[in-house]
């Protein structure tokens, strides 16, 4: 039978069938282990039922037409990044998000949550993002403001929601589709997110998939990128590219790169060529010590 793996908790995992819109509990089959493949949230596969009280078996991973790693998740179709006023949003975290959506073949798209609480992220994070073609939604989880264009750009997708903690990715969730999933909120000696959401996990609702993951707040940038070919993955500096004065053009301190005029002129974010130029410094490093 086939289906797709909805959660996984130690040695187990939950499976969805095709077939029946059941869901089994399988084991995953050494063999796998072998194949040094690890089964992640919405692999689709290939198992056994097990019969009586004994589980199934997880046999085979089909091919995966997308991946990420952080968090770990397979077969997405688009990657939302939440983010929020409060706690304050770490925009570098985010840009990592979408370098590595685009590399694992996702769309990824930046919902601004709790609008309740004013509108003034939503518009600097439009003016941050014009040019790369990145869709900017606002929602607020408490009113229900922007939840149904939520709903509607997820419809016929499967959509992985990630961010730090407490930006209200849960929240989201019960408020578009009408579900009971745990939230939590800041802690007050802190002010970071509390963990409510403890391991990615993929619902079937409303005729969607939808996946709800952990908070976090760390992420490495990926080893293996050659600085070039990290410059070409910013679109609105793309464009650009052609009018530098050498090539080919890295953005960062070149005498007569257009997308440094371009920066100084106000036609591009200042803000987010910085966060570039942060990235790119250590995808350099990183590239000089790949053969260590």
């Amino acid at each position: 039978m086939t289906g797709s793996i909805m959660r996984g908790i130690g040695s187990f995992y939950t499976v969805l069938c095709d077939e029946d819109g059941q869901e089994y509990t399988l084991r995953a089959q050494k063999k796998l282990r072998h194949q040094k493949l690890t089964p992640m949230v919405g692999d689709r596969v290939r198992f056994t039922p097990g019969e009586g009280e004994d589980d199934g078996w997880l046999e085979e991973i089909l091919p995966r037409k997308s991946v990420l790693i952080r968090p770990s998740v397979a077969n997405c179709d688009m990657l939302m990044l939440v983010v929020a006023s409060v706690p304050h949003p770490d925009m570098l975290l985010i840009d990592k998000l979408i370098l590595r959506a685009a590399k694992g073949n996702m769309t990824p798209a930046i919902c601004v949550n709790k609008i309740d609480l004013g509108d003034e992220l939503v518009r600097s994070i439009r003016e941050e993002y014009a040019g790369t073609q990145l869709c900017v939604f606002s929602a607020s989880a408490l009113t229900g403001e922007g939840v149904d264009s939520l709903r509607e750009a997820m419809r016929g997708k499967v959509t992985c929601l990630a961010g730090q903690s407490a930006v209200g990715k849960s929240s989201l969730l019960n408020a578009i589709f009408g579900l009971e999933l745990e939230t939590g909120g800041l802690s007050r000696k802190t002010e970071r997110g509390r963990h409510t959401t403890r391991r990615s996990e993929m619902m079937a609702v409303d005729g969607m998939l939808v996946l709800d993951t952990p908070g976090f707040s760390l992420l490495e940038i990926e080893d293996g990128v050659e600085p070039q070919d990290f410059a070409q993955m910013y679109p609105e500096y793309n464009e650009l590219a052609g009018d530098c004065r050498f090539q080919p053009c890295l953005h960062d301190r070149e005498p007569g790169c257009a997308v440094h005029a371009a920066v100084d002129a106000g036609k591009l974010s200042a803000v987010r060529w910085a966060r570039y130029r942060e990235l790119l410094a250590e995808v350099k490093e990183n590239w000089k010590g790949r053969y260590v």
